[in-house]
C-alpha cells in the first residue's frame, strides 16, 4: 500500500513521465525546395530490416534535398530507447494529424488502440501511403485481443489478409528468393517505363530477397524482382528450377516488387498507394531505389509534375546500415541520436 501511495504521489508531482514528448521522435525541418510546406511522417518499427536506420536516412534526403518537413517515429522501450522488438509502443502518432504523406516500414505491430487510432484516422481520411517491405504484414494481434482494430492483422479472416492485403495489395505470403542468399535485381515493367515515379531510375538492386506477391488486378506494376544466384549486383539471375522437386521457376514469372494503386477505403475516400517489397536499410544503399522512393513522395502528394529529371538522392551525412536480421539492431540508441548535428 505504501508503494502504491508513493507511485501516485510521484505521478501527481510529475516525477514519472507517462506521455509522449517531442524527444521521442525526430523532426527534420524542410529546407528550400519543391516539398516546402508538405509534411511527411515516417513510421519505423520492424524487428528485422532496420527501418530505424533506413527511414531516418531517407527522411534527411527528402528534407534537406527536397524541402519536405519530415518526422520520424520509432518503436521505443520503457527506457526511451529505439527497440524494434517493442511492438506495442510508437510515440508521436498524433503527428499524423498534420501529415500529407506516410512512409512506413512496420512489421507485426500490436499498438494500443489510443495510438492505432491516429494511423487509422489518417488512412480513412484518404491520405497517401508509401509502404516498404514488411508493411504488407504490418499488424499482428493475439487471438485474445479485444482491440477494435484486430481485423487489420496480416492473417485476418474477417477482413481477409488485413490491412496489407486489402489496402496495400498483399499480405505476408513467402520468401520467393532464398533469404540472405539470393538478392534482387529490379526489372522495370515495360508498360511503366514512362511512369513519373521511375523518372531517372536505373539499376535497381537490393540485397534482401524477392517476396512472393500477387497484387490485385487494379494495381499498376512498376518493377518486378529478378532473383539472383548470390548477394552482389553483378550476380546472374537464377535459371530454371534449382532442383527437380521444385514446383516453379523462381524467375518465370518474375514477382512484382513495386506497384501502385488507388484504393477506395471503407469511409469512401481514395488512398494513393505505393507498395514495394524492397526496402531493407541495406537495400536503400542503392541509388535507383532511393530515387524511386523520392519520386514516389512527389507523386503521392500530387507533385508528379515537379519530379526532377534526376532527383538528388545523395546522403545527408554518412550512412552505414546494419545488415538485416532479428535482434541485430543497435542497442541504446535514442531518437535524439538521429538529429542533424
Amino acid at each position: 500500500m505504501k508503494c502504491l501511495r508513493t507511485l501516485w504521489l510521484a505521478l501527481f508531482l510529475g516525477l514519472i513521465v507517462t506521455s509522449a514528448t517531442a524527444g521521442d521522435w525526430v523532426v527534420y525541418e524542410g529546407q528550400n525546395g519543391p516539398g516546402k510546406g508538405k509534411h511527411i511522417v515516417f513510421l519505423s518499427g520492424d524487428e528485422e530490416y532496420r527501418s530505424e536506420e533506413g527511414l531516418p536516412m531517407l527522411a534527411k534526403i527528402l528534407a534537406m534535398r527536397h524541402g519536405f518537413k519530415c518526422t520520424v517515429l520509432f518503436s521505443l522501450n520503457p527506457a526511451g530507447e529505439i527497440d524494434p522488438n517493442a511492438q506495442r509502443n510508437i510515440p508521436g502518432l498524433e503527428t499524423l494529424k498534420t501529415a500529407d504523406l506516410v512512409i512506413m516500414l512496420w512489421r507485426f505491430r500490436e499498438l494500443p488502440d489510443d495510438q492505432m487510432k491516429y494511423f487509422v484516422d489518417y488512412y480513412l481520411n484518404g491520405k497517401p501511403i508509401i509502404a516498404l517491405r514488411t508493411s504488407t504484414h504490418a499488424f499482428n494481434y493475439g487471438k485474445d485481443s479485444q482491440s477494435i482494430y484486430k481485423h487489420y492483422a496480416y492473417n485476418s479472416s474477417t477482413w481477409k489478409g488485413g490491412f496489407g492485403k486489402q489496402v496495400l495489395g498483399e499480405t505476408w505470403v513467402a520468401h520467393h528468393g532464398a533469404h540472405k542468399r539470393e538478392a534482387t535485381r529490379g526489372i522495370i515493367e515495360p508498360s511503366a517505363k514512362d511512369n513519373p515515379i521511375l523518372k531517372g531510375v536505373t539499376d535497381i538492386f537490393g540485397d534482401s530477397d524477392v517476396y512472393t506477391a500477387n497484387p490485385p488486378a487494379d494495381a499498376d506494376i512498376l518493377v518486378r524482382g529478378q532473383v539472383l544466384v548470390g548477394m552482389k549486383p553483378t550476380d546472374p539471375p537464377v535459371e530454371g528450377k534449382q532442383k527437380p522437386t521444385d514446383k516453379f521457376e523462381k524467375n518465370n514469372p518474375l514477382q512484382p516488387v513495386v506497384w501502385t494503386r488507388s484504393y477506395k477505403n471503407e469511409a469512401g475516400k481514395t488512398n494513393k498507394i505505393l507498395t514495394t517489397t524492397m526496402g531493407a536499410a541495406t537495400d536503400l544503399q542503392n541509388e535507383g531505389l532511393r530515387r524511386l522512393l523520392v519520386n514516389a513522395a512527389y507523386w503521392a502528394v500530387g507533385m508528379e509534375k515537379k519530379i526532377p529529371a534526376k532527383a538528388d538522392v545523395t546522403y545527408v551525412g554518412e550512412y552505414h546500415p546494419t545488415f538485416y536480421g532479428f535482434n541485430g539492431g543497435k542497442k541504446g540508441v535514442k531518437p535524439a541520436d538521429h538529429e542533424l548535428k
